[in-house]
């Protein structure tokens, strides 16, 4: 470990944020546009690649930080859409090594209308299409597409990543940050840090980008990929698992790499994983290095918490990074 950097010290890399403001896009061009699932499943995810060279975004997106989408046309009220954000899926220096070609993982929101006001009818439940979540997942190679960002400047990777090991946890497409650091510091970085990638999906054929993981997970001996599946029985006939069951179950693992003052914890995906993560780890007294209680969970048994309790009650430290939705 280098001398100016200690095991309670996380140097993030400093970060140019909203290059391209939603007031001045730029252009990007669709490289790719492809399905990442494991199977056939009942979710549509596309990996989306987006040529941004030439523009000021190229070689200035850090993997961790996220773009955004403007959708063409206008909402119920006439104004344009708002932007939405996606996380970049790819390391640091694109998906080229150059910097040119971003991307993210999309998946459409397909679903039946439900009242959000009093003034909307509980009995409509005609189908509901997210705007730009499938106007992304229909574009095709050589479409344009307007791009801002990026954004975020703490869901990073650090500026000395050999000095650290990582356990990422993911639900759902908060994979997407995951595959582009797992890329960054197995294929292009150093041998020296443990990585640990936890993954969970409702069914085995949820699994996102599942090849990728497996091969780096063969190939290099430092990367480790588990994967929860919670609703389907195992060949054993044991009940599906969360990831925060998964990490109980496999504490002989997880426990001497959260122990380690070299690790950092990277959360992204679903909101409800978070609380039992954290009450997992608090009954088995490791972690004291990634977040601390307020009062209102002074007393409080882990194992009595609820979401909206560690939402208020928890606060991370600088070796947990949280990115839930």
């Amino acid at each position: 470990m280098s001398e100016d950097i200690t095991p309670e010290t996380v140097q993030l890399p400093e970060t140019e944020l909203g290059i391209a403001p939603v007031s001045k896009p730029v252009i990007g061009r669709i490289v790719s546009n492809d399905s990442c699932l494991k199977g056939k499943s009942a979710s549509f995810v596309r990996h989306t690649e987006i040529d941004i060279s030439g523009t000021p975004l190229e070689g200035r997106c850090l993997v961790g930080q996220a773009f955004g989408i403007l959708a063409p046309g206008v909402d119920e009220r006439g104004k344009p859409h708002k932007v939405r954000l996606y996380s970049i899926a790819c390391p640091s220096d694109g998906e080229d090594g150059a910097g040119k070609v971003i991307s993210t993982t999309t998946k459409r929101t397909i679903d039946e209308r439900t009242p959000q006001k009093k003034i909307d009818d509980p009995d409509d439940h005609s189908l509901f299409l997210g705007v730009c979540s499938n106007y992304l997942c229909n574009l095709r190679p050589g479409d344009e597409v307007k791009v801002t960002g990026p954004n975020g400047k703490r869901f990073l990777l650090p500026t000395s990543s050999s000095n650290h090991d990582f356990l990422f946890v993911a639900t759902g497409t908060g994979i997407a940050p995951f595959r582009g650091m797992a890329m960054e510091l197995v294929e292009r970085g150093s041998t020296a840090s443990q990585i640990h990638l936890l993954m969970g999906t409702p069914y085995t054929t949820d699994l996102i980008y599942d090849d990728l993981f497996t091969r780096l997970a063969a190939e290099h001996e430092n990367f480790h990929y588990h994967t929860a599946i919670s609703r389907e029985t195992h060949h054993n006939g044991q009940p599906g698992q969360y990831v925060h069951h998964l990490l109980e179950k496999q504490m002989d693992t997880f426990d001497p790499l959260l122990s380690n003052p070299r690790t950092l914890l990277y959360i992204c995906g679903l909101a409800g994983m978070q609380s039992g993560l954290f009450q997992v780890m608090a009954q088995h007294n490791i972690g004291d290095g990634y977040f601390t209680l307020k009062n209102q969970l002074a007393g409080v048994a882990p194992s009595d918490w609820d979401l909206s309790q560690v939402r208020r009650g928890v606060k991370t430290t600088e070796r947990c990074m949280v990115e839930v939705y």
